[in-house]
């Protein structure tokens, strides 16, 4: 019964919240209102919306955040050096990455987190989903960088999700 109401309750709260804090007011007719959104949108977008994940591991999650936010630091100096130095050195070009990978929420996290890093951008999923397609702005070695995200970003992840290979 209580998940027919709130189907999503984390993100009830998350809209309730961010209603208060965008309308800057936190009178009770902002509170009914906010509330009112927070318990309608996810009733309305129920079927769009992903189930919620099980996650395994969230020290490790949070270890991977870290690393993440880390590695978009690094990147960008990374880009700024390659696109302030000689452009006759860049080896642009796409890449195609084997996933092990089978939730979607996995996948899409993988495939956001390569976009968010400067200097590589997911372009495409295969339909059978067992394939992504990368774009780098420097790709000296492809399989380098297939062996970096997997090992940096895949992994991770299939810990985190506890997903399984298949």
């Amino acid at each position: 019964m209580i998940r027919r109401i709130f189907p999503h309750p984390l993100l009830s709260g998350v809209l309730l919240l961010s209603w208060l804090l965008l309308v800057n007011d936190f009178s009770l007719g902002h509170w009914l209102l906010g509330g009112f959104l927070g318990l309608t949108i996810p009733l309305l977008c129920r079927n769009l919306l992903l189930a919620a994940p099980r996650i395994q591991r969230p020290g490790l999650l949070l270890r991977f955040i870290g690393l993440v936010l880390y590695d978009i630091v690094v990147a960008n100096l990374q880009v700024a050096k390659l696109v302030l130095g000689p452009k006759a050195n860049l080896q642009p070009g796409f890449v195609e990455i084997p996933l092990e990978l089978t939730d979607d929420l996995a996948i899409s996290i993988l495939a956001s987190v390569i976009t968010l890093t400067p200097g590589t951008c997911s372009a495409d999923l295969s339909a059978d989903r067992r394939t992504l397609l990368v774009h780098g702005i420097d790709v000296p070695d492809p399989q380098a960088l297939v062996a970096d995200i997997k090992a940096r970003y895949e992994a991770p992840l299939k810990e985190v999700f506890a997903c399984s290979a298949s």
